[in-house]
């Protein structure tokens, strides 16, 4: 699937007081950062989901806002810190920003990856 060109603007111009918005591609998706910062994905079925995790597990929850879960191949099924955006960030600029910066929160939280060492030779 092509990444919805139009959803990615309106996510650029209702979050542009948090940063920058720039992605990544995903999987036949994108990754969505905020000054560098993840804080969202598009899926590959065109499902926006921002980012979680145990502080804002609660939000979420009372939204009813569904965690990302996957299967793989073999038939098991795995979840990543992801939650269905709530309806309104599509014609709501406030409910975006405010859903955008809960997920931008959660991604400023999440522990840093290492980058690996560059090996001379």
């Amino acid at each position: 699937m092509e990444i919805d060109q139009g959803l990615i603007d309106w996510i650029a111009e209702c979050t542009a007081q948090l940063g920058t918005l720039t992605k990544r591609a995903m999987m036949g998706g994108a990754t969505l950062y905020l000054d560098g910062h993840v804080f969202a994905i598009l899926t590959s079925d065109g499902v926006l989901r921002f980012k979680a995790d145990a502080v804002s597990d609660p939000v979420w929850d009372a939204e009813g806002a569904d965690r990302f879960t996957f299967t793989f191949d073999d038939g098991r099924v795995s979840s990543m810190n992801y939650r269905r955006a709530p309806d309104d960030v599509f014609d709501d600029a406030e409910a975006m920003l405010r859903w955008a910066r809960l997920g931008l929160e959660a991604g400023l939280r999440a522990p840093k990856k290492a980058r690996k060492a560059k090996t001379k030779q």
